[in-house]
């Protein structure tokens, strides 16, 4: 698919659940060849959408086409060229990788030498190793997710869904499944949809990221414009001294926009965090009686959009329980 085409298009979908609106009139558009990061709280929307993508759910109203087709009049044509792997790896733990693998291209019509040569590109691609001939059930949490990743990667996908595939793998794990996925689309053009609840993930894979919040998209744009929205950079200074006598001698600086005092600590809004670092450092040595015990610069994050859209941390503790002790019956709200 050409670079300047739409990969995935949603137009006004709705998804609902009895009174509940799961999916509330989310539009997007994902351009071939990117990497769309989707944010959202547990509950938010972000698997039903992904679901209706995927054509394993139909709108309640409203559009969606991937790779070009109607997800609700042409699924078929959608499947074929989807790979989809979902938070729950769908694996048999009784088999080996080396018999799924084969047998998932024989489901999407491969003849035996295509699915041959497709299994030998992906054992090289996706790093599954030795463990191949081994039964699925012996397999860490980790390598179940690459093989799940393979299986989605079998029939070479125009689009790869993924719905938050690290969750719950240990550091090592999760950054192996980051290089992979970077791999896929930087060697192969591949279109990624990925939903996570990890900051660092989308920030790090992703070119775009929408944040959807009750059912609605909220905020939508690079990592670094979303980021942008939030405003300044701050520059915390901790002191031994008067604090007072240091906010003086800042308060010259033009590219100081506040200064906040809270104790020992100086917080001063910035517009530039790197430029400003050298002149703060220079005025605070000049101020008498002042000693610079630390200086340190943030930057906005991916966090403080989430926050300031939605009300709360993604990772806040309440989001995580409140999924947990939902009912068996709401779970595919999340």
């Amino acid at each position: 698919m050409p670079s300047n085409q739409i990969a995935i298009r949603a137009d006004t979908v709705v998804r609902r659940f009895g009174d509940l609106s799961a999916v509330d009139g989310v539009s997007l558009e994902v351009k071939a060849g990117e990497i769309y990061g989707f944010l959202g709280p547990n509950g938010a929307g972000k698997s039903t959408l992904t679901r209706i993508l995927c054509t394993l759910l139909t709108p309640s109203s409203g559009h969606a086409t991937v790779a070009g087709y109607d997800v609700e009049s042409q699924p078929g044509e959608v499947r074929l060229r989807a790979g989809v792997a979902l938070q729950e790896a769908a694996l048999d733990d009784k088999q080996t990788g080396s018999e799924m693998l084969p047998l998932q291209g024989r489901f999407y019509g491969l003849s035996a030498k295509a699915t041959k040569a497709r299994v030998d590109q992906l054992t090289e691609l996706v790093d599954i190793g030795a463990a191949l001939d081994r039964r699925i059930g012996t397999y860490s949490g980790g390598m179940k997710r690459r093989l799940d990743l393979a299986l989605a990667l079998v029939h070479d996908p125009e689009v790869l869904f993924l719905d938050e595939p690290t969750t719950g793998l240990d550091p090592v794990s999760r950054a192996k499944v980051w290089q992979e996925v970077g791999r896929l689309n930087q060697e192969l053009g591949m279109t990624v949809f990925l939903t996570t609840q990890y900051l660092e993930e989308a920030d790090e894979l992703a070119d775009r990221v929408g944040i959807i919040n009750k059912g609605r998209l909220v905020a939508e744009g690079t990592p670094a414009q979303l980021k942008r929205t939030i405003g300044t950079d701050v520059v915390v200074v901790s002191v031994a001294g008067d604090p007072a006598t240091a906010a003086r001698a800042l308060e010259s600086l033009e590219l100081v926009e506040r200064i906040e005092t809270n104790g020992p600590s100086l917080t001063l809004s910035v517009s530039d965090g790197p430029s400003s670092i050298s002149p703060i450092a220079v005025a605070l040595a000049q101020a008498p009686d002042v000693e610079v015990i630390e200086l340190s610069l943030r930057r906005p994050s991916l966090d403080d959009v989430f926050l300031s859209v939605t009300g709360e941390h993604i990772s806040d503790s309440s989001a995580f329980m409140a999924s947990a002790s939902a009912p068996q019956s709401t779970k595919e709200l999340q």
